[in-house]
């Protein structure tokens, strides 16, 4: 459940958007278009989205691949609820930003929110270092970031903190991190003598960079709320994607099988 939230990162040092997972690629049928770095392709909703999330990271003349989203239909909790017009961001105080982790959920919360997401340039130097710039004003405005710490979790981890940095240091007045995928959650707890507990020394990496609250699915534990200084939504997502896999693909067998195997 936890890889349809967090995509994992090309292993080279060229961070290309891949492909985004089965479960995601079922989620989308309308048609747009999509502009990405002076590229474009199609994907679901009526509405153009900008995705300026990253320039290209690979140092020749390659293009990171886009993600496509295309398929079956949305589920129906997404469609219910979608907001028919895109927000005129002049006058919202609302921002979201998408990290480099996994741009294709990014893109259908901000479709679900009939939002833009936010123009931010993320790329990689040649020694592995992570540089982040905000392309539009914060000020005063409540942010969101999206950025899943999965694997690599390090590199994920480490380019959120520096997505909280920067909005902090462009004067944002809130700052949500939403990490659907929470890197190091298991590590919660000591199971022998002389070990670290990382996902208390997260948490406080998190809070130091100047988030103001953590949106998180799906916790391995509830403990690790308390970790935070700052306070933390705890969503859960089980009974929703439990919901969608029994109509749209497997039998309630295998489902009770698996639920069993995640609890």
């Amino acid at each position: 459940m936890a890889s349809s939230l967090g995509m994992q990162s090309s292993p080279s040092r060229t961070a290309s958007f891949l492909k985004p997972s089965s479960s995601l690629s079922r989620c989308c049928s309308r048609q747009t278009s999509l502009s990405f770095n002076g590229a474009r392709t199609r994907i679901s909703s009526t509405n153009t989205i900008k995705c300026d999330i990253a320039e290209p990271l690979n140092f020749g003349n390659g293009k990171p691949t886009i993600p496509v989203l295309n398929g079956q239909t949305f589920p129906k909790f997404l469609e219910s609820a979608r907001v028919d017009k895109t927000v005129n961001r002049n006058d919202t105080r609302l921002k979201l930003f998408s990290g480099t982790a996994n741009p294709a959920l990014s893109q259908e919360v901000a479709w679900y929110m009939g939002l833009e997401l936010g123009k931010i340039n993320i790329k990689r130097f040649a020694d592995g270092e992570i540089y982040v710039q905000l392309q539009e004003s914060v000020r005063g405005c409540d942010v969101f970031l999206l950025q899943p710490t999965c694997p690599q979790a390090n590199e994920n981890l480490m380019e959120l903190l520096i997505m909280i940095d920067a909005c902090r240091r462009a004067s944002a007045k809130n700052i949500t991190a939403v990490i659907p995928y929470f890197g190091y959650a298991r590590a919660d707890r000591k199971t022998q003598g002389r070990e670290s507990i990382a996902a208390k020394l997260v948490a406080n990496l998190i809070t130091e960079a100047g988030a103001n609250r953590i949106l998180a699915c799906d916790l391995h534990s509830g403990q690790s709320m308390g970790y935070f200084d700052i306070p933390v939504d705890h969503v859960y997502g089980q009974v929703i994607t439990l919901q969608v896999l029994v109509v749209d693909h497997y039998s309630s067998r295998f489902l009770l099988i698996s639920y069993m195997l995640l609890l």
